[in-house]
């Protein structure tokens, strides 16, 4: 009589593969978790120099620095000729406030829990002046 050969897995290699993707998914859902927040702070930092660019241009046209409030994904038109001097990140809102020596601008994306900021101001900055930094510290 022939035996019959019995294959699959038993059921401790299978509670093995089990715990091992267990393993990995532990490790790798909160690096996932850190790069997308990155990932969201480098857009709104990225956009705070866009601004900057933005913010100086109009200042060579008319020695004065805009304040202005541009809403995520939205576009802000500084000098008001009809066309848009600055286009945000989809998520990311700005707030520029002008002063007479400079500006301070703000941006947040909306799924990131930092606020950051940079001011072009001597007299209203606590950080360095030109540095984006946490809104905490401007």
């Amino acid at each position: 009589m022939k035996m019959k050969r019995e294959e699959g897995f038993t059921l401790i290699e299978l509670l093995i593969v089990v715990v091992i993707i267990g393993i990995l998914a532990a490790v790798a859902i909160p690096q996932f978790t850190s790069t997308k927040e990155k990932a969201f702070d480098a857009a709104a930092k990225s956009d705070i120099r866009n601004m900057m660019t933005a913010e100086e241009a109009y200042f060579f046209t008319t020695q004065a620095y805009a304040a202005t409030t541009v809403p995520a994904g939205g576009s802000a038109d500084l000098d008001g000729d009809g066309t848009p001097d600055f286009q945000a990140s989809q998520n990311v809102s700005l707030t520029a406030t002008d002063y007479t020596d400079g500006y301070q601008i703000t941006a947040k994306h909306a799924a990131s829990n930092q606020t950051w900021c940079v001011n072009s101001s001597a007299a209203s900055a606590t950080g360095a002046v030109g540095q984006i930094l946490p809104a905490s510290s401007c």
